[in-house]
């Protein structure tokens, strides 16, 4: 518990305004090679429930929801294997945050594991970084293993287990240059 209460400690010192200047960028450059932290994936059981009381509470307009696209499009793999899973997400833009709704459908993911485990609350803390695959060794070298990985229109993300050293998952989002 006190490693989770550090962790979003820790983050909400980072993403807090009025920060001393350059200081964001000092705190954006130590995560993961400069990558900057852009969301948190909270799973959910049902994403239109949740959309709704997540925008009611935040005095924002209810997003939609997506599904993510099927194995054959995004390559997922769970835990090295081919998986089924699919997700219904919903975003709410929150400014220098994303807050990302996850229902988990269809085959074995991480979002189901967690859900299941704990119930809904906080999947992940996700960066956007450069260089994915240099980052994931990285955190592969300080004991940190990827869990789940695919594509997504214009990126690739990957899941990498920190709930031992940090108490949650982290997310690498990795989008592609703009042809």
């Amino acid at each position: 518990m006190m490693k989770k209460c550090f962790c979003l400690m820790t983050l909400a010192a980072i993403l807090a305004p009025g920060l001393p200047a350059g200081l964001d960028k000092i705190a954006a450059a130590a995560l993961l090679g400069g990558g900057t932290v852009t969301q948190i994936g909270i799973v959910v059981k049902d994403i239109e429930r949740s959309a709704k009381a997540y925008a009611e509470a935040l005095g924002v307009p209810i997003p939609s929801w997506e599904l993510t696209d099927p194995l054959e499009k995004a390559h997922t793999l769970y835990l090295g294997q081919p998986s089924k899973a699919q997700a219904k997400l919903a975003f709410i833009e929150m400014g220098n945050i994303t807050i990302e709704l996850i229902e988990p459908v269809g085959g074995p993911s991480t979002w189901r594991d967690v859900l299941e485990a704990k119930g809904e609350g906080i999947h992940h803390l996700a960066f956007e970084v450069k260089d994915m695959d240099k980052r994931l060794a990285e955190l592969k070298a300080k004991g940190l293993t990827l869990i789940q990985s695919g594509d997504y229109t214009g990126g690739r993300y990957a899941y990498v287990d920190g709930t031992a050293k940090l108490g949650t998952i982290l997310e690498l989002l990795e989008n592609y240059p703009e042809k």
